[in-house]
Parts: C-alpha cells; sequence; structure tokens
C-alpha cells in the first residue's frame, strides 16, 4: 500500500532546535506544509551535505509556508552535540528530532530493521497532515534541496488550483496541463 495521500501517524517526539529541546508531534504538522527528512545518523558523511544543503533553503521554505523537520534515529541530544560541533550542521535552525525507539521512522516505514537507522527519506505533508510526496533513497545517494525546494511549489500549485497537473520539470510560473480526452496523444 503506498503512502502517498495518507495521513501522518501520530507520534511524539524531542528535537534540539536553536540551543533549546522542544516537543513534537503529529499535530505540529497541521495548518501549514510540512517537509519530515529522515537521514541514517548524526556524525557521518552524506547527512551533513544534505541537512546542511537544507538549512541554506530554509528560508525559502519558510517564505513558502513550509517547516522542515529532520528525523535520525539519534537522540536530541546527539543532535546538539553535532550542532555544536559541526560548522554545516550549525548552521541548521529547523527542529532536529531524536527518534531513539525508531517509532517514527518505523510510522513513515524507513527503517533499516537490521541496523536501527533509517533510509534517507522525504515526505512533503499538506496542511491537512495528508502525505503529498514520498521519496527514498539508498544510503549513499544523497538529495538535492533545490529539486525538493521545486516539488513543494509543484504540491502547493496543484492544492490551489485543483484540476490542473504540473508536467516533468514543471517551475513555478510555467504552463501546466489540465487533463482531459483532448490531450491524450497530443503531448
Amino acid at each position: 500500500m503506498s503512502i502517498i495521500n495518507t495521513k501522518v501517524l501520530p507520534f511524539n517526539a524531542t528535537a534540539y532546535q536553536n540551543g533549546e529541546t522542544v516537543e513534537v508531534s503529529e499535530a505540529d504538522l497541521l495548518g501549514k506544509w510540512s517537509i519530515v527528512f529522515f537521514y541514517p545518523a548524526d556524525f557521518t558523511f552524506v547527512c551533513p551535505t544534505e541537512l546542511g544543503d537544507l538549512a541554506d533553503h530554509y528560508a525559502q521554505l519558510q517564505e513558502m509556508g513550509v517547516e522542515v523537520y529532520s528525523v535520525s534515529t539519534d537522540t536530541h541530544f546527539t543532535h546538539k552535540a553535532w550542532h555544536d560541533t559541526s560548522e554545516t550542521i550549525g548552521k541548521i535552525t529547523y527542529p532536529m528530532i531524536g527518534d531513539p525507539t525508531g517509532a517514527i521512522t518505523r510510522n513513515f516505514d524507513v527503517m533499516i530493521e537490521e541496523e536501527g537507522l533509517a533510509l534517507r527519506g522525504t515526505f512533503v505533508i499538506n496542511p491537512e497532515g495528508e502525505i503529498k510526496v514520498a521519496e527514498i533513497h539508498d544510503l549513499g545517494i544523497g538529495r538535492s534541496a533545490v529539486e525538493l525546494v521545486r516539488k513543494v511549489q509543484a504540491a502547493q500549485h496543484i492544492a490551489a488550483n485543483p484540476g490542473e497537473v504540473c508536467p516533468a520539470a514543471w517551475t513555478p510560473g510555467a504552463d501546466t496541463l489540465a487533463p482531459s480526452l483532448d490531450l491524450v496523444g497530443k503531448i
């Protein structure tokens, strides 16, 4: 069964954000667009490049009404230690959720059970708490925040414009399509 268009399952977690611990639950995802961004572990190799790239685009995402939550099976204490010791991770201001029990990671079906780590999973969630984008990568394949921003823009456009769809490589301002029998075989 696909996770697309399903509601985010209930969870409660502690996150590290801006020098403090904050409590986060599925209720925090309601009423705005959200990105839940899973990665395997703190103090690793590809992960800081992805999280740093996301931090570089965080202001743009916030301007779009999007909150970002990174999640790993580390604790919020480990997130703090990484934040305090890495220049790249030190620029992060979005919540870094600790999921040491793996409950959230399992909710999104990205747990590598034999390792206790998350796959690289990216989920875009609408204000109603429904998953609209799900992307899962193997551990060695890093993600691009630029492409993630584009996907959020497309999801927001479709939500605001029922009856339209965004073709491949669509960007804001480009033409969309209105599916109909008249288009069949003409694209």
